[in-house]
């Protein structure tokens, strides 16, 4: 893919760096990916989906685009992968990502079949370090009786 096959207003705000990262100088999102405005639909599209669109194809229904270069204001197709948007959270580096990485909890106990509870929001529980606070509960309500 050429740089060159965008269309001119892209094309003239977009930078090739040495990571063949195509890198949006245009105006950009709070959370720093490329955005630009265009007066034909009265839109402000995302500038890395509408590179995509145009020199790939349409994005397929129900996924997002994941920045495999990291880099959020880059339009380069090929550093972009549709996946769900599960995939692309567990991909990043933010709480989500981090917590799902875990293998343990935070007493070194292990995340494995026999030792975790899944709650309903997802969120993973340590059945040892679960009965050892329910043990101290019962211990600390029979000390007031």
């Amino acid at each position: 893919m050429e740089i060159a096959t965008l269309p001119a207003n892209i094309a003239r705000r977009t930078v090739i760096d040495a990571s063949s990262c195509w890198l949006w100088t245009g105006g950009k999102t709070r959370n720093g990916y490329g955005q630009a405005y265009d007066p034909g639909s009265k839109r402000v599209w995302l500038v890395h989906r509408l590179a995509y669109w145009l020199l790939v194809g349409p994005i397929p229904q129900g996924l997002t685009l994941d920045h495999l270069c990291r880099v959020r204001h880059c339009v380069n197709p090929s550093h972009l992968e549709p996946v769900t948007s599960r995939v692309n959270t567990l991909r990043g580096v933010g709480h989500s990502a981090v917590n799902a990485a875990k293998s343990e909890c935070v007493n070194g106990h292990p995340f494995d079949l026999i030792n975790t509870r899944i709650r309903r929001s997802g969120r993973r529980d340590c059945r040892i370090c679960s009965a050892e606070r329910c043990r101290q509960w019962r211990v600390a309500r029979q000390a007031l009786t």
